[in-house]
């Protein structure tokens, strides 16, 4: 049996992948391809350009991953990887997959956390609700000279942020504990606490299979009809655990700034409360300062009074 142009299969890969309602069908056809040639995306491209063909091993490699992709598997959980930032993270059944959007939640809390490095302290930085461990490890990537800590409740997050650890190298403390109580005896210590906790309203339920049948509930229903019980009593804990002056940084559904907000001014615990965009313009990430610091609100959408 004559071999299959490598061009071919990963066209005929898209165009299973569209089928099936997959969102980027090409993209998702090409990073397998790679994966299943264990290359980078530019050498499947080279070899593509030059008619390359598929030999039957990575065939019938490649076939199954399609297969299991086109049945809405993850793609992060097929390839075992997901990138973030700088970074390429370990994921896969048991965490919750790092969404690009996180990255501007992630960026927040790098510029909050150089504030405080630019006055000559070393930052301390908590992550709650850490999942995968992306923001605590970007923050460390980014700003090598924060101290940084993790707090994760599920066991399994858990093990795949401690598996990134390890092959990344970052030194990043990561502690198991409930983020509405973690940390006891840090009160008053911490200058950033960043935390992209669950919040999806419990009656709702995610339109994209990937997340409605392989992301963990435990990463996003946030305990009430409206989605933010959880997110506030993250809020509280963080509020106890950062210095006068310190920074908030909590991620939201693009339907929610404008409720967390408000609820976060009524605590009296908040100053310089505003909500920043995400890339696609979609209101993102509260950003807040603990109240008895320092204000000013800086860029984003302000408290409405």
């Amino acid at each position: 049996m004559p071999l299959r142009p490598l061009r071919a299969a990963v066209a005929e890969a898209r165009a299973t992948l569209e089928e099936a309602g997959v969102a980027s069908p090409e993209a998702d056809a090409l990073a397998l391809a790679a994966f299943a040639l264990r290359c980078d995306l530019a050498e499947v491209h080279r070899r593509m350009v030059l008619g390359d063909h598929a030999e039957p091993a990575f065939a019938t490699r490649y076939a199954a991953l399609v297969e299991e992709r086109a049945a809405r598997v993850p793609l992060q959980h097929l390839t075992g990887q997901a990138h973030f930032r700088r970074l390429t993270l370990d994921v896969g059944p048991g965490v919750f997959v790092p969404r690009p959007e996180t990255e501007v939640v992630a960026g927040l809390a790098i510029e909050a956390a150089a504030v405080s490095a630019a006055t000559g302290a070393r930052p301390l930085v908590v992550d709650l609700c850490a999942g995968s461990g992306a923001i605590a490890f970007a923050v460390k990537d980014e700003l090598p000279g924060a101290d940084v800590v993790g707090v994760e409740l599920s066991v399994e997050a858990l093990a795949w942020a401690e598996r990134s650890r390890e092959r990344l190298g970052l030194d990043v403390e990561l502690v198991r504990a409930d983020a509405r109580v973690a940390l006891a005896g840090a009160e008053g210590t911490v200058d950033v606490v960043v935390t992209n906790p669950p919040y999806i309203p419990t009656g709702a339920v995610p339109v994209d299979v990937e997340v409605r049948d392989h992301d963990p509930e435990l990463a996003l229903y946030g305990g009430s009809d409206d989605g933010l019980a959880i997110p506030l009593a993250v809020a509280a804990r963080a509020a106890a655990l950062l210095r006068p002056g310190g920074t908030l940084v909590m991620e939201h559904a693009d339907s929610q700034g404008g409720q967390l907000l408000a609820a976060l001014g009524r605590t009296g615990a908040w100053t310089a409360l505003a909500d920043h965009l995400d890339l696609t313009g979609r209101p993102r990430a509260v950003l807040a300062r603990r109240a008895d610091g320092p204000t000013g609100a800086g860029p984003g959408i302000p408290l409405a009074p």
